[in-house]
């Protein structure tokens, strides 16, 4: 016990980057912003630590001093104007010495102005969605643990419930800033690293932003009660070099113009069911199960489903619109016309289902334009 009390005090000693290592302080972090944070984090801290010091020291030295046992006697004396004044100088004096640096550090965190690029960061039960604004680029963010490892099946692995499919990729050196909003309920962007921690909230945008100094990879997650699957609700940014990021999002635009490109032509049932088992596993299966037995009464089964089966209008409107007082959420504006199509067509021949329809995207895009 002593050795863990000894190694808590030695923890907080420490300096930034042996803080970041041991997990016992905040985290310096990778941003401008970061560093103010932590910078004023630990000056209150020894602050707080001076006047402890100073406060239980007086209180110990005047017990151990002027104890009973010794014939003290306690002095009787009120309105002494000068230990007045100076008990209240001087907390007023350490007031504003903390208040000063932290106001200006709160002036630079809310200060998103001048910023090089906008992203659109929307939360979603339970996973983010991302849109470079003006890039037309955007996608789903989703974790990408295995359910295996959840479930104890499978040995976990390094990034346990903090991976995903597709990570938020941004370049350093550059003023991004954040415009955040929510689909359902409120979540909230949390990247330690970035020092970004913001409420998503449904019918609201909140604005925040990052500007980050070093290449690598920076973890977060969810920092709200979000609802069942919270947890697994992992954020991931990728910051790369401004020359990496501008080949990254060219490709991606590229990308997105074949995509669009793809709604007038007509697919093939392989095809489509290739790209709906992927589109499943990454945004249904959280909520219907990986083999579509879902979670009733909350996530009903679409394997063996007669009304989905016999339906397929009935099955195509839920995906689009989703249902009003239910969980299932509308995935018009999440999925492309090619993703619905892909995954509807998916769920309507596996696990038995086997009704031998083929959606179209093109019908989707008609659809979603009504």
């Amino acid at each position: 016990m002593r050795s863990r009390w000894w190694l808590m005090a030695v923890s907080l000693a420490a300096s930034g980057s042996q803080a970041q290592t041991n997990g016992w302080n905040m985290p310096v972090g990778v941003t401008d912003v970061s560093s103010d944070i932590y910078g004023l984090h630990m000056t209150i801290f020894w602050i707080c630590v001076v006047i402890g010091l100073v406060v239980f020291g007086a209180m110990f030295y005047s017990l151990f001093r002027y104890r009973h046992s010794k014939g003290a006697k306690a002095a009787h004396f009120h309105e002494h104007t000068s230990v007045e004044v100076l008990w209240t100088a001087i907390p007023i004096l350490i007031l504003v010495g903390m208040a000063v640096p932290a106001t200006a550090t709160l002036k630079n965190m809310y200060d998103s102005s001048d910023a090089e690029l906008d992203v659109m960061i929307t939360g979603q039960q339970w996973r983010w969605r991302y849109e470079y604004l003006g890039e037309d680029v955007a996608f789903t963010s989703n974790m990408s643990t295995p359910r295996t490892q959840i479930s104890g099946e499978e040995t976990r692995g390094e990034h346990y419930l903090l991976e995903v499919d597709e990570p938020l990729v941004l370049p350093i050196n550059r003023k991004v800033r954040f415009l955040m909003t929510s689909d359902d309920v409120i979540h909230s962007w949390w990247v330690p690293d970035l020092a970004v921690k913001q409420d998503t909230i449904p019918g609201f945008i909140n604005e925040n932003w990052v500007k980050i100094n070093e290449p690598g990879i920076y973890r977060g997650q969810c920092a709200e009660l979000c609802g069942i699957d919270h947890g697994f609700m992992p954020v991931v940014v990728h910051a790369v070099e401004e020359e990496e990021f501008d080949g990254w999002l060219a490709e991606r635009k590229e990308a997105a113009e074949q995509e669009a490109m793809g709604v007038d032509r007509e697919w093939a049932m392989d095809e489509l069911v290739e790209r709906g088992e992927s589109v499943y596993q990454s945004i249904c299966s959280s909520c219907h199960q990986a083999e579509g037995q879902g979670s009733p009464p909350a996530f009903p089964a679409l394997a063996n489903n007669e009304q989905l089966i016999n339906d397929v209008d009935w099955h195509l409107d839920r995906v689009v619109n989703g249902v009003s007082g239910a969980a299932m959420p509308a995935f018009r504006s999440t999925l492309n016309p090619v993703e619905i199509a892909a995954v509807v067509t998916y769920t309507r021949n596996a696990w038995g289902n086997d009704t031998g329809d083929v959606v179209q995207p093109s019908a989707v895009a008609e659809l979603i334009a009504q």
